[in-house]
């Protein structure tokens, strides 16, 4: 009411109908605290996000009022949010311990939050300890036709009891205010109530009257000791309403005029429960009293100059740089180590007997690392994973069928033919307190990435990393792409340094599984937000991860990995690559450069198809410069990289994808203005979709494109 007051015409998402929530998110955290629990992390979307802020979470009322008053030096740090997005963190004391609150920025997405918040749950449950389930509380809150409504919803639900992923319950309050927007429950659910879905789950649903605070306590109670007993959600749905329309400048009569004029008519929750209060024999001066010292209250902090800034990179994020910058990074291991290393792969417990076919892939390997030649990608990978887990550095890794890889390369779970057991080897090499987990996800795309984006906020020393099973199926999660992975630094001064790796490659198999749509993520690119790599060999891959990690400074990482080149025997690397050098953003030629007269500028797969063809022709005057990095593309390097050429009378960008897809609408402007020219386009035609579904269409085009270089 003071905000519609002094801000007439601003947004806020009121709370008013639902104010129920208030005291029963004030008993779940205290009584949480009571019993034992150390950390709770809260989900919601907009409405009623401010009221939560300030009554459970002690958000200073100044801080806001700053935000409305869009004084931009109080409110913001970067880009910055709507104040109804933002998230915050803080401290209370119960009974002499402290509890750690965190509420997680959400989007407009509404309901995309919840996995965020369950990889976060997720992930200070691995930080406190065995225990961790007991003393970490997720808490979600949701709208009745969002929780119905959206896809995400059940998926998250579905996650809750999978060993990669559950957090021993969460609670989840619905406040079902009766409406969506405009939308009644008749348009928007085919079931009886807003939370039929989560009986997928078997747990309880607690429906209770928006206008009964003290039954909502009780509640609270019966949840808390519930999900503390058993480890599973809880749902509690509060029956309430909306007094205003969506946001407070709309008019909800012009769409549902009886219920609002029914609404009109309904005394407001702290009027009723006044009422109670006073046949109960407490004096209406005293609760006068209560609301004058509430609005002298707010009428200082209005007034007050100095204000509060709610910043990232404090606690375990303090040693983390904000800023992103370009430093020499070591990521090389001696040999000895990384020998040792690959011997401990293929240790397995005795008696246990892994598929035949499977032990011959891991001697393989073992073999190519102790000879020091023909590392393949698949090897590279463990080795990186190894040696990080052996520095302590925390590696998780998650996906559809990701234990074994998609593509049968990975094989980082391994199963007893006999017994049906498990066996892990990368965990044996985990030192200094790291871990090493690796889990295949249920079918999700957009639930599971959420989860790791979140548990990536909470691990900036670990290496999180999650697998599409094809590249294309990304797009799945493009809401958590768009929403929360590219930008959640600028909009709330939080960093991810997640990995996403995403097999690309045009080989025939169709419109679905050949592209990851390289395009959609240089599109999103701008000032540093993401590094966008679609590195050529092993050795790439091992440096690329270990800088990760080892770089000063966080943020996600776009990985374009291989599907053919996995068995490719000119895809492999030797061993002195892993122990000496780092990760190329870009690739020279091995061709004398006073010598080239056609210079062909390409990235990834495709570059083995134009190799295969140089060998064949004998071509001493075509060379091949790779571009490893395609953002951030550092435009002195490039032009240091191009300058050695600057003799040809012939420079082309090669790519597999179509013109209006690939890297090519991104690159076209840099290199044009790196070479001083404009570079010759070589690759397919424009199309609607990202690859024909005729095998042997494919094979006709990339046969054309490879000739037009020759050409």
């Amino acid at each position: 009411q003071f905000l519609h007051k002094k801000f007439l015409g601003q947004k806020r998402f009121s709370l008013e109908g639902g104010e129920s929530l208030i005291p029963l998110l004030d008993r779940l955290v205290h009584e949480a605290g009571r019993r034992q629990v150390k950390d709770i992390v809260l989900g919601m979307s907009h409405r009623g996000r401010l009221n939560v802020l300030s009554n459970i979470f002690g958000k200073p009322y100044g801080t806001i009022f700053a935000e409305y008053e869009d004084n931009i030096e109080h409110a913001f740090v970067g880009e910055g949010d709507v104040k109804y997005h933002k998230g915050f963190a803080t401290n209370i004391e119960v009974e002499g311990h402290k509890v750690h609150l965190t509420m997680a920025a959400n989007p407009s997405h509404l309901e995309l939050v919840n996995p965020v918040v369950e990889g976060k749950a997720r992930a200070r449950q691995a930080a406190h300890g065995p225990d961790g389930k007991n003393q970490v509380l997720p808490i979600l809150l949701h709208g009745d036709a969002a929780f119905a409504g959206q896809g995400v919803v059940p998926e998250t639900l579905n996650l809750s009891q999978l060993e990669g992923y559950r957090t021993g319950g969460t609670i989840h309050v619905v406040i079902n205010n009766q409406i969506g927007f405009t939308t009644l429950p008749a348009d928007s659910r085919s079931t009886r109530y807003a939370t039929d879905v989560a009986k997928m789950l078997a747990v309880p649903i607690f429906h209770v009257h928006g206008d009964d605070p003290e039954a909502l306590l009780f509640i609270a109670d019966l949840a808390l000791d519930y999900r503390q007993s058993f480890g599973r959600d809880v749902i509690i749905e509060i029956i309430c309403y909306r007094r205003h329309g969506h946001n407070e400048g709309d008019e909800p009569n012009f769409t549902q005029p009886l219920m609002y004029e029914t609404i009109r008519n309904h005394p407001p929750i702290h009027q009723l429960y006044a009422e109670r209060l006073v046949e109960e024999g407490l004096v209406p001066e005293e609760i006068d009293a209560m609301v004058s010292g509430v609005n002298q209250c707010l009428e200082l902090a209005l007034s007050e100059e100095e204000r509060t800034v709610d910043v990232g990179f404090l606690g375990k994020w303090e040693q983390i740089d904000r800023d992103y910058s370009q430093p020499k990074v070591e990521s090389k291991v001696d040999r000895e180590t990384l020998k040792n290393l690959a011997e401990a792969l293929t240790r397995f417990p005795d008696g246990f007997t892994p598929h035949p076919k499977v032990l011959k892939m891991l001697e393989n390997r073992r073999r190519t690392i102790e000879e020091g030649e023909g590392i393949d990608w698949g090897g590279a990978e463990a080795l990186a994973f190894a040696s990080l887990l052996n520095e302590g550095f925390s590696v998780r890794l998650s996906g559809q069928d990701s234990r074994r890889g998609t593509f049968n390369h990975r094989h980082a779970g391994l199963i007893d033919t006999q017994t049906g057991e498990t066996c892990i080897p990368l965990a044996h090499t985990a030192q200094k307190g790291a871990s090493f987990q690796v889990y295949n996800s249920m079918l999700s795309e957009a639930a599971v990435l959420g989860f790791e984006y979140g548990y990536s906020l909470e691990t900036p020393f670990g290496l999180t990393l999650w697998e599409a099973q094809f590249g294309d199926f990304a797009n799945g999660a493009q809401a958590v792409i768009d929403q929360f992975i590219v930008n959640s630094s600028t909009k709330w001064d939080r960093a991810s340094g997640l990995v996403m790796l995403l097999p690309h490659g045009f080989e025939g198999q169709g419109p679905e599984h050949s592209s990851a749509r390289i395009e959609r993520y240089l599109q999103l690119c701008a000032n540093n937000n993401m590094q966008v790599v679609y590195p050529s060999t092993p050795a790439q891959l091992f440096h690329l991860l270990h800088r990760q990690m080892k770089q000063p400074f966080r943020r996600p990482l776009i990985v374009f990995t291989p599907k053919s080149l996995l068995r490719h025997p000119q895809c492999r690397s030797s061993l002195q690559a892993l122990t000496e050098g780092g990760f190329e953003e870009i690739l020279p030629d091995s061709l004398e450069p006073g010598r080239v007269s056609t210079l062909i500028l390409c990235s990834g797969k495709v570059y083995y198809d134009l190799l295969e063809r140089r060998n064949k022709d004998q071509r001493q005057d075509l060379a091949l410069l790779r571009l490893e990095q395609l953002y951030p593309l550092h435009q002195e390097r490039l032009k240091r990289a191009l300058d050695p050429y600057r003799q040809a009378t012939r420079v082309a960008w090669v790519q597999e994808e179509p013109q209006n897809a690939g890297a090519w609408s991104f690159l076209r402007a840099h290199l044009a203005e790196a070479l001083g020219r404009e570079p010759e386009y070589i690759g397919r035609d424009e199309a609607e979709s990202p690859a024909v579904g005729s095998h042997r269409t494919h094979l006709l085009e990339q046969q054309a494109l490879v000739d037009q270089a020759f050409a």
